[in-house]
């Protein structure tokens, strides 16, 4: 029966960090797995051959963190080498030490958790979803931070996940938030059980992935009109992020991506014509004076867009990044001028119409009654199902209200 043990090398230069590695012995022969693992002698107890206990369960600070990551790297990779052991050893052939850590190297590269998500990141941009790749990344990055680079898709398991789970809330990460980390990597992890990368573990079962209620977003019609008849310097970058919170509103809380690329050709006879970036989903507005007396501040726009947010062909990307962060900048100073008790961003003309139409008595199915249904495929099905024509009614009644 083979063993394989974690060892820490020292250095013989005082104050210096040594390094942790593993050591396989099979047959009385001896191998050496080294690890990127850097730890000091302080911190290695001699006798129970871990990390100190006082610094992983009772330090507060950035070292203290990193002891805890690699105890956690530690232990996974103790129990990778295990699961190693005991295939091999049911195997026909008897296991040699190369055996077992070829075995626990090759794993290493092929299952690569991290390697698997940037493949799906990189198809992501190439099909033009940029944002979910962007979020796909920022769960990534999470992850990374918890587990390392060396995660690989065996590893995936119900306490793996607890664990993480355990990780987020002890940083302080709002439920909404590990809820959507932990719905990435759960379509992650089943595209991998499909192609056959690793088995099905249901290891999401214990760890939440619900959506709870978020701090309301909307505003009342009051507030609206106050940004609406707010004196700004005309040609602003105030002015700018009011028209473009306006035009949100009036085209019933269009997001500001959509904003961003919608094309003068997409204006046809009265009729605004789109596509959600985020879901496909086509969307017809009929087309109001307020909505034109915007486009109308704007003449010197001479690029294809039907306004002035995306203005050269190269980086559309980044100059929508930019816009967003300098729009949404100003609007924090407009939500101070109207003396606006919850956080303005683009996003908040999309609530507020929502909330603006109920209050107005408009049927939950022709508004879908925006943030207020607990599934998105349930808007889905309303906004699929409704007649244009009615909607447009509806936004009028918005639209004579302020």
């Amino acid at each position: 029966m083979a063993s394989v043990k974690v060892r820490f090398r020292e250095l013989s230069v005082d104050g210096e960090t040594g390094c942790l590695y593993y050591q396989v012995i099979c047959r009385r022969i001896v191998r050496q797995v080294y690890t990127n693992y850097r730890i000091l002698k302080s911190e290695w107890d001699t006798t129970t051959k871990t990390i100190k206990a006082s610094f992983v369960n009772e330090g507060i600070g950035t070292r203290e963190e990193y002891l805890r990551f690699v105890c956690r790297r530690v232990n996974l990779e103790l129990s990778r080498f295990h699961r190693i052991v005991v295939s091999l050893d049911n195997g026909l052939q008897a296991c040699t030490a190369d055996d077992i850590v070829r075995r626990f190297e090759q794993a290493t590269v092929e299952q690569s958790l991290p390697c698997f998500m940037r493949g799906i990141i990189a198809q992501l941009k190439l099909v033009g979803k940029c944002r979910t790749s962007e979020t796909y990344k920022a769960t990534l990055n999470s992850l990374i931070r918890f587990a390392g680079e060396n995660t690989i898709l065996d590893e995936i398991d119900s306490d793996f996940m607890m664990g993480y789970e355990a990780y987020l809330k002890s940083r302080q990460i709002s439920m909404n938030t590990v809820s959507f980390y932990m719905r990435v990597l759960r379509a992650v992890y089943n595209r991998a059980v499909e192609k056959g990368l690793t088995v099905q573990k249901y290891p999401f079962r214990h760890v939440y992935t619900g959506i709870g209620k978020t701090v309301k977003r909307g505003m009342s019609i009051t507030y609206v009109r106050k940004i609406k008849e707010l004196s700004l310097p005309c040609n602003s970058a105030l002015d700018f992020a009011r028209d473009i919170f306006m035009f949100s509103f009036y085209t019933r809380g269009m997001s500001f991506v959509d904003i961003a690329y919608l094309k003068k050709s997409d204006l046809k006879d009265g009729i605004l014509t789109y596509k959600r970036r985020k879901t496909g989903q086509q969307l017809i507005i009929k087309w109001e004076k307020c909505m034109q007396e915007i486009i109308n501040k704007y003449p010197q726009n001479v690029t294809e867009y039907l306004l002035p947010i995306i203005r050269y062909p190269e980086n559309k990307r980044k100059q929508y990044d930019t816009a967003l962060h300098l729009v949404n900048s100003q609007l924090k100073r407009i939500a101070v001028q109207i003396r606006l008790p919850i956080k303005l961003t683009t996003y908040v003309a999309r609530h507020s119409w929502a909330g603006v139409a109920k209050s107005n008595n408009i049927p939950l199915s022709v508004i879908s009654e925006g943030m207020g249904h607990d599934s998105e495929s349930t808007t889905k099905i309303y906004l699929a199902s409704l007649d244009t024509s009615v909607i447009d009614k509806a936004n009028e009644l918005i639209l004579k209200s302020i």
